[in-house]
């Protein structure tokens, strides 16, 4: 199926709603066009940062196994140079995978044209013979190899890696005409600018953007309803709902630098999101050092704001989410299946308490956690918050709360995607702090739904759990959450995730 384009959608029909239309809780709606254009792009892609990397493992695999599959049929496993012959093969793969990777051959215009960069993969796979039989005649092992198996692989391997980047020349054709591998655009800001910018990223070889349409405060005499083929879908407000529902990867704003106070407007609005934020620089007449530059092919971008966990930071997290979610579930499994019964015992309802809180991207998601309200009490959009002796909270809810025991079905949350383990801690859809939602309490709140909520985080730890009776105490959970995010690391998660036993020891602030 070919991807949706909203250049060719009802341009003329940039925007029929009324300016200012909002939906039931509030949030600003987006108009016919912009809705089905966000519907269209709410299927994920496959970043080409990780199709490089795994073309990268897959290409350090073929000359492995090449190399393997040559010495099992020709030399024979009994031989006593099977270790010499293991380490020659896995550092010739090596080597080849570091060769390619300073010529350039992961890179995407390598990757979709095969036949312009086969002079660069020759040169990297004779480069790593070269190396190899360099090495060997300096430590005098070279005479005891088989040469016709070393040329074999030579050949051999060539072929595999050519046949293995024609494959995938052809896969990424084929995913680049159905939208499954690109990277979708945002442009803010409309007319002549916008205009210029667009022109030069299509005039782009081998671009993978796709511009999805054009949000501008502005209206439509100053900011013309179509700009370049791309219809103007709605303002900056609607822009922060349209990417709610579309995966969008980039915002690129297309007003001058000179445009100071518009820009940072702008960008206090925009850096809720988690995307990429660029500022276009194509049209500038300041320059800057290259390296403070990011590039579409040629067209120069300034970095505002980076998506955080990102790409194979988010395949590790990942990981480290599924091995400690099924260490958690292990460990504590006695204890869980202790809690049901003594649930079951205490009060009438299910074990189980299911709640909507904020996820990614400020989604709904469904949390679980153990029922600690009698059944017919219990509040699931958290309008009315749990306090010190609170007669809704049964006996056993009571302790639970306190020990945090209520949370331990959370590991099955993380163990399936809608949690972390570690992160931001989701809060109720329809949170209050004096009978005001979180967001309207703390300026740009909904900027820790950047990355995915968590059983635990770095405000928990830090105190700040618990009852939220003060306008003091969301905030610094707020801040504690935004430095979680902008300091993230792998031993960070770690740490916060031995150190919650301890620090769930103080239990001033969980009723």
């Amino acid at each position: 199926m070919n991807q949706f384009d909203p250049k060719r959608y009802y341009a003329s029909k940039a925007r029929e709603q009324t300016p200012g239309a909002q939906t039931e809780d509030g949030r600003p709606a987006l108009g016919p066009v912009a809705r089905q254009v966000a519907q269209q792009y709410s299927r994920e892609t496959m970043s080409p940062v990780m199709v490089s990397g795994v073309m990268r493992l897959v290409e350090l695999a073929v000359p492995l196994i090449t190399g393997v599959l040559l010495y099992i049929f020709y030399v024979g496993v009994s031989t006593h140079l099977f270790w010499h012959y293991t380490i020659v093969i896995l550092a010739g793969s090596v080597l080849m995978v570091i060769l390619c990777e300073f010529t350039d051959c992961y890179q995407m215009p390598a990757l979709r044209n095969p036949t312009g960069y086969l002079g660069r993969i020759l040169f990297a796979w004779s480069g790593t013979f070269a190396a190899l039989s360099l090495t060997g005649f300096f430590l005098k092992i070279s005479g005891e190899f088989s040469r016709f198996w070393f040329g074999a692989w030579y050949v051999a391997g060539f072929a595999a890696l050519v046949v293995l980047r024609i494959v995938v020349a052809q896969l990424m054709r084929r995913w680049a005409r159905n939208g499954t591998i690109e990277r979708r655009a945002v442009i803010v800001g409309g007319g002549t600018n916008a205009e210029h910018l667009i022109r030069s990223i299509e005039q782009q070889p081998y671009n993978d953007i796709r511009i999805c349409g054009i949000f501008d405060d502005r209206d439509n005499r100053r900011s013309p309803p179509v700009v370049a083929g791309y219809p103007k879908l709605g303002n900056i407000a609607e822009l922060v709902e349209f990417a709610r529902i579309a995966r969008i990867d980039m915002l690129i704003v297309s007003l001058p630098m000179s445009a100071e106070a518009r820009v940072l407007s702008l960008l206090s609005k925009l850096w809720v999101l988690p995307v990429d934020i660029r500022l276009s620089a194509h049209s500038n007449h300041l320059r800057f050092r290259p390296r403070a530059y990011s590039y579409i092919g040629s067209v120069p971008m300034l970095d505002i704001f980076d998506r955080p966990i990102n790409d194979w930071d988010s395949v590790a997290k990942r990981l480290f989410d599924i091995v400690f979610s099924l260490i958690g579930i292990i460990l504590f499994s006695p204890v869980m299946l202790a809690t049901a019964i003594a649930i079951k015992l205490d009060s009438k309802g299910p074990v189980l308490f299911r709640q909507k809180r904020h996820g990614f991207n400020n989604e709904a998601i469904e949390v679980l956690k153990f029922r600690s309200m009698y059944a017919e009490q219990c509040d699931p959009t958290a309008k009315n918050a749990v306090t010190r002796g609170d007669p809704r909270v049964t006996r056993v809810g009571r302790f639970i709360r306190k020990t945090s025991i209520d949370e331990l079905p959370q590991f099955f949350n993380a163990l399936f995607g809608s949690l972390s383990l570690v992160g931001p801690r989701p809060h109720a859809v329809a949170a209050q702090a004096h009978n005001m939602l979180y967001e309207e309490v703390v300026d740009g709140y909904f900027a820790r739904h950047r990355v995915k909520p968590g059983v635990t985080g770095w405000a928990q730890i830090n105190g700040w759990r618990g009852e939220v009776d003060t306008d003091e105490k969301i905030r610094k959970r707020t801040e504690y959450d935004l430095y979680y995010i902008e300091n993230w690391s792998l031993w960070f998660d770690l740490k916060i995730l031995l150190l919650t036993p301890i620090r769930l020891m103080n239990t001033e602030n969980a009723y």
